[in-house]
C-alpha cells in the first residue's frame, strides 16, 4: 500500500561548497534531511574538475512546517550547509556568571565561522560542546566553556550567521593518517603502522609542529616508561597530559624498580611491594615536589624526570581515586581543564597512549584539524576516540608495552639518519 504523499509547506534555499563528493559531505547532508523526514531538490550542482577544486551545490530544503524545517536546517548547518542569504550572527548577553541565554549555540569540534559585522570570522580556541562569545570591539569570536562565562558576555544564539567546515579528505598524502579513519583492529600489521606513525611524528617536528602526549599508568606497568622518556629526550614531545597515577608509578619505578609492587625487571611481585607506591609518594612529600626531587637527585630517570630536565610542560589532573596525590597534581577539575587546554593550544598532533578517560577529555578539547594517534589494548576505546570526527586520525589496538619501544626505536633511527645525512 502506497503511503499518503506528504505536504512540505516550508522551504528554504541552502548552499554548500567544498570537497563534497569524495569527503561525503553532500551525502551526509542528504541522509540527514531524509532521516528527519524532510525532502530536498537540487537546484544547482557544480563538480570540481581537479582534485584541488571545490564542488558547489544549491538545493531547496523542504519541511512539513516551519518548526520541522528549522529542525532540519539546524542539523544540516552543522554539516556544512549555509543559507543562500547569509544573515548577521545573533547574540545575547549572559544574564549572570556561568548562565547562558536559552537558545545558545553549542559548538562542534569542526572549524567554525560566524558572520560578524559583514564578514566571516573564524572562532578561536575551538572545542566541542562549548559556546561562542563575540567581541564587537575587536571583531573577534572565541570559544568558551560554560564555567568561564561572565555576566554580560555576548553569547551567540540560534543558527543564523554560523558556518561549520566539516572534515574533508586531504588533497595530498599524509602518511598513516587517513580521512575519517575509525577502524580499530588488532590484526593490522603493527610494525608497518608504527614505522609510518614514527615517520609522521618526525615530519611534524621537522616543520616545527607541536606534539602533545596523553598517557596513562599502563605505560609504566608494561615497562614502556623508558621508551616514552627517550622520546622526550629526543625532542619529539612538547607537552604531557596525564593524572596522578602515571607520575606516582613513574616515581615508584625510578626509586624501587617496581610498578604496583611488581618488579619491572623480573615480572614478579616483591615482598611488601604493595607499599612501594605509597612510599614513593612519601619520598616526594619529604622533598616537597617532583621538581625538587629531580633537582636534589632523588629521581634520576623516568618520564617526569625527562620532562623536568628538558623543560617540557606537563599537567597532572587529579581524580577521586588518587593516593596522595602528589604535590603537582591539580585537584581542582576546572583548573585542570584550563591547564590541559593551555598545553593543547596550537597542537599539531596528539598521541594518546592507554588512557581512556584522559584521552576522551582531550578529544573534547581539540578541533578536528589536529592529527590524532590513539593506542589502546581495548578496541572500544580506540573506536570511540576516532569516531569523534577528526580529519586525520589513526588507531592501533596494541599493548602499549609492545608499541612504545618499537616507536621509540624507529624515531631513534630517523634521528640517526638525519645526523648521518648532515655529515
Amino acid at each position: 500500500m502506497v503511503g499518503k504523499p506528504r505536504n512540505f509547506s516550508a522551504i528554504q534555499e541552502v548552499e554548500v561548497e567544498g570537497h563534497l563528493i569524495d569527503s561525503m559531505i553532500l551525502s551526509r547532508i542528504w541522509d540527514k534531511i531524509m532521516d528527519l523526514g524532510g525532502d530536498f531538490e537540487v537546484l544547482e550542482f557544480r563538480v570540481g574538475r581537479k582534485k584541488t577544486d571545490y564542488s558547489y551545490a544549491k538545493m531547496l530544503v523542504k519541511g512539513e512546517d516551519e518548526n520541522h524545517l528549522k529542525l532540519i536546517l539546524e542539523e544540516i548547518f552543522r554539516l556544512g550547509a549555509i543559507p543562500c542569504k547569509v544573515e548577521e550572527v545573533k547574540y545575547k548577553p549572559a544574564p549572570a556568571d556561568k548562565i547562558l541565554p536559552e537558545d545558545f549555540y553549542s559548538t562542534t569540534n569542526h572549524p567554525t565561522y560566524v558572520y560578524f559585522k559583514g564578514r566571516w570570522v573564524e572562532v578561536e580556541g575551538l572545542m566541542m560542546d562549548k559556546v561562542v562569545v563575540v567581541d564587537p570591539e575587536k571583531g573577534k569570536a572565541y570559544c568558551k566553556a560554560i564555567g568561564e562565562i561572565k555576566k554580560g558576555d555576548l553569547i551567540v544564539v540560534g543558527e543564523k550567521g554560523i558556518k561549520v567546515k566539516p572534515p574533508e579528505r586531504p588533497r595530498e598524502s599524509i602518511g598513516i593518517f587517513k580521512f575519517m579513519s575509525s577502524e580499530a583492529s588488532s590484526e593490522k600489521p603493527a610494525s608497518t603502522i608504527i614505522k609510518q606513525i614514527a615517520q609522521d611524528i618526525y615530519e611534524v617536528k621537522k616543520v616545527g609542529g607541536k606534539i602533545v602526549v596523553v598517557a596513562g599508568p599502563a605505560v609504566i606497568h608494561t615497562g614502556a616508561a623508558e621508551s616514552l622518556a627517550s622520546m622526550i629526550r629526543m625532542g619529539f614531545v612538547d607537552g604531557l597530559l596525564s593524572g596522578n597515577a602515571l607520575a606516582v608509578h613513574d616515581v615508584e619505578a625510578a626509586l624501587y624498580g617496581t610498578s604496583l609492587g611488581v618488579s619491572l625487571k623480573e615480572g614478579i611481585t616483591l615482598l611488601k611491594g604493595y607499599r612501594n607506591h605509597i612510599a614513593a609518594i612519601n619520598e616526594i612529600y619529604k622533598v616537597g615536589s617532583l621538581k625538587k626531587a629531580v633537582e636534589t637527585g632523588l629521581i634520576k630517570k623516568g618520564i617526569i624526570y625527562e620532562c623536568i630536565k628538558n623543560n617540557i610542560p606537563f599537567v597532572l589532573a587529579g581524580s577521586i581515586r588518587d593516593d596522595g596525590p602528589l604535590p603537582e597534581v591539580i585537584t581542582d577539575t576546572i583548573e585542570a581543564q584550563k591547564r590541559y587546554r593551555e598545553i593543547l593550544k596550537d597542537a599539531s598532533m596528539v598521541l594518546m597512549f592507554s588512557t581512556a578517560l584522559h584521552s576522551i577529555a582531550v578529544g573534547n578539547m581539540i578541533p578536528s584539524t589536529v592529527r590524532v594517534v590513539c593506542v589502546d589494548i581495548n578496541p572500544a576505546t580506540v573506536t570511540k576516540l576516532l569516531d569523534r570526527g577528526s580529519m586525520q586520525a589513526v588507531g592501533v589496538v596494541s599493548d602499549i608495552g609492545t608499541f612504545l619501544p618499537i616507536l621509540a626505536e624507529e624515531l631513534k633511527n630517523l634521528k640517526k639518519l638525519e645526523e648521518f645525512q648532515k655529515v
